[in-house]
């Protein structure tokens, strides 16, 4: 069984640990997830490693169930945050980009025409690996991210995509004091 401090930590996990580390932690209420998160990538050799902090990814905003924005990002002197819309994000490319920071360059370059004020996601309690927990599903994209708790102000997160190798990882802690939020 992995250890999951040692993978917080380092930031790093190989694909085969991620399965039984998601299943050794609880499953995540809907109600759990509100709120800010800021986020980071769990590096796992997935196409996607490196993509979204190089692009300036923030983290998460669950305002309810209802609205979501799953991609908050920084602005240019990372004072504010902001919310990208994932529909226009080409994340299909990032297996074909031979390094995820050339697309990452696109993205940061790009971050003006995909602001958005609307949210971009659900919150739902969905079947994962044999147990409900909470899910995000994105409503543009054929994507889902699935929750696990770490503790009471920590998740870990697994998003599901069609075509991927095996989900890419990441973190959320909760963030009820980050930089300002600009919806």
């Amino acid at each position: 069984m992995p250890d999951i401090a040692e993978i917080l930590r380092e930031r790093r996990a190989t694909p085969a640990a991620l399965p039984a580390l998601f299943d050794a932690l609880a499953p995540v209420a809907a109600e759990d997830m509100l709120g800010r998160w800021k986020g980071f990538e769990i590096t796992t050799g997935h196409p996607m490693d490196g993509l979204l902090e190089a692009s300036g990814w923030y983290g998460k905003l669950f305002t309810s169930a209802e609205e979501v924005h799953p991609l908050l990002m920084h602005n240019q002197d990372r004072t504010e945050v902001f919310a990208m819309d994932p529909g226009r994000l080409p994340l299909s490319l990032a297996g074909w980009v031979p390094r995820a920071a050339r697309l990452a360059r696109v993205v940061a370059a790009s971050r003006l025409l995909l602001r958005t004020r609307e949210p971009r996601a659900r919150l739902r309690m969905v079947e994962y690996r044999g147990r409900p927990t909470a899910t995000m599903i994105y409503d543009q994209i054929a994507v889902m991210d699935h929750f696990a708790r770490v503790d009471a102000n920590t998740v870990l997160g697994l998003m599901d995509m069609r075509g991927m190798p095996h989900p890419y990882a990441f973190v959320l802690e909760r963030d009820e004091n980050g930089p300002r939020l600009e919806l």
